[in-house]
């Protein structure tokens, strides 16, 4: 098998803490394996323009602490066409990049797929804070992003305190309610509020007037920001039109995106790094790299894609026809597990918040 001299390394869509983690691992382990080390700046279309520079051990020195992306990230309409993609292989060629690791969401991960089918290994790392990767158990960026609502919604409980006022709180996680809902255990919330669980609003209402002529003063409640641009606030005049309890409602936004890595995050970040440029050195292609339990395991990305439509609820009939009965039972199953816990992590929320 012919040795790989060059690789290419990348970020692509929403930037999430633990980003630069990744590139620092992807760089050191492959220049520790005698590989160059290419950093693609402003994701595909860097690529497309050759914003290109090659990195050194130095380079990502003193990156694994700071969120964000050093090599930036961009959106590429250019990219989502044809030509566009093989004016990127072309790029490859030129700077002579043999493979390259895709850091990023499923719409990264699309590109890759689409970029190796042009003639350009591609291994993917999946970096968002939503974890609405299904066929990982955790991404990058997931855990910084749920420690930064911790942090801020504890704020807003002080303020709730002394006003004696519901919070309704809405977070990101546009097809995921998994930020939404494990906040809401660690912050103590009446309920989360995503679209893949149904939420009683009559027994939240009943809970909340209960608690409150048992001397509770404050309330929070935790929403995705997959229900819709305009629902928290909605939902918001709902509650206190219902209940009689002051409500207002924040929306944090960005910042959950920004900010340094948590500990499990750069961890995450690292092992995930290292266990790409491994697959790349070994000749394997179009994968993506998945946390199961405490190992890193590779998928192929069509595969992973694939799950995350029957996730999502996108797959339609005729592609799901098209899918071997063994294969499409194991992918049933990780979607199945998923919403398991999550439907336990609901059950919590109900059964121990007043």
């Amino acid at each position: 098998m012919k040795k790989i001299k060059r690789i290419g390394v990348l970020t692509s869509g929403g930037d999430a803490p633990g980003m630069n983690a990744a590139i620092r691992a992807v760089t050191r382990l492959a220049l520790y394996k005698g590989i160059e080390v290419m950093g693609i700046y402003n994701g595909y279309q860097g690529l497309i323009d050759g914003d290109i520079k090659q990195l050194y051990e130095r380079d990502v020195s003193f990156i694994i602490n700071r969120g964000g992306t050093m090599l930036y990230s961009a959106r590429s309409t250019e990219f989502r066409e044809w030509s566009g993609v093989l004016k990127a292989a072309a790029s490859c060629e030129k700077h002579g990049i043999e493979g390259i690791v895709t850091i990023g969401g499923d719409g990264t991960f699309r590109g890759a797929v689409d970029l190796t089918n042009a003639g350009v290994p591609c291994i993917g790392i999946p970096g968002t804070i939503d974890n609405d990767i299904a066929s990982t158990e955790a991404t990058i960026g997931f855990d910084t992003a749920m420690n930064t609502v911790v942090q801020l919604v504890d704020k807003l409980r002080d303020t709730s305190e002394s006003h004696s006022r519901c919070t309704v709180v809405e977070v990101m996680g546009r097809d995921a309610g998994d930020i939404a809902l494990q906040t809401s255990i660690a912050v103590g919330a009446c309920t989360a509020i995503i679209k893949e669980i149904p939420t009683d609003f009559d027994h939240v209402i009943e809970k909340m007037i209960d608690a409150r002529k048992n001397g509770k003063r404050n309330f929070v409640i935790i929403t995705a920001e997959g229900m819709g641009a305009d629902y928290g606030e909605d939902l918001s005049k709902m509650i206190e039109s219902r209940s009689g309890i002051e409500t207002r409602f924040a929306r944090l936004a960005h910042i959950q995106r920004g900010g340094s890595p948590t500990l499990r995050d750069r961890v995450l970040a690292t092992q995930m790094g290292c266990a790409a440029v491994e697959n790349l050195v070994d000749g394997q292609m179009k994968q993506v790299m998945c946390l199961r339990g405490n190992n890193i395991v590779a998928m192929d990305i069509f595969d992973a894609l694939t799950v995350d439509k029957l996730m999502k609820g996108k797959l339609k009939p005729e592609e799901e026809e098209t899918i071997p009965p063994n294969k499409l039972y194991e992918m049933k199953r990780i979607v199945a597990d998923k919403q398991a816990y999550k439907n336990y992590l609901n059950y919590i929320i109900d059964h121990i918040t007043l």
